[in-house]
């Protein structure tokens, strides 16, 4: 997964570290996955209604380019799935709070081995309520976990190999 931050949140990672020392980017991706695990990296696949299970990331890299953080690292499924199993979907979100997690485009979207792969980007569509609701809550609120969904994307994917 490659994740670019915005200048704002990239600001505040960095707040207090030194940048000059070649290993803070790299601690600090270890970080920011591990501070992650317990929340699923904020990514989650299904086929149909059916979780996907993954492993522990690995292999995270931090860059820090025109004031932007760049994160990138492997999420290795639990067990290998056929290339060509249907009704798989993505979505990627922080389940208590909105925080802008999208694609630029499907063209943003790339998968490794060869893989073909025909893609739909679907855009949330929360209610007026829903989005009055989001905006009422007080900072020190309760995580509500049904919250990080309604503004997401879900990308539905059907692949095929080359062979």
């Amino acid at each position: 997964m490659v994740w670019e931050f915005d200048a704002m949140t990239s600001a505040y990672m960095l707040d207090g570290e030194d940048l000059s020392k070649p290993e803070t980017l790299k601690n600090l991706a270890h970080d920011v996955i591990n501070n992650m695990l317990n929340h699923h990296y904020f990514t989650y696949f299904y086929q149909g209604d059916q979780p996907i299970k993954y492993r522990v990331a690995v292999d995270p890299v931090m860059t820090f380019k025109r004031g932007k953080i760049t994160l990138n690292f492997d999420l290795p499924l639990s067990k290998p799935i056929p290339a060509n199993t249907e009704n798989l979907k993505l979505l990627i979100f922080d389940p208590s709070y909105f925080v802008d997690m999208s694609w630029i485009t499907t063209h943003s979207i790339g998968f490794h081995g060869g893989l073909d792969c025909e893609l739909e980007l679907l855009k949330p569509n929360p209610t007026p309520a829903q989005m009055a609701y989001a905006m009422a809550l007080p900072i020190d609120a309760d995580p509500d976990d049904q919250l990080g969904q309604l503004f997401t994307e879900t990308l539905y994917f059907e692949c095929t190999t080359d062979e």
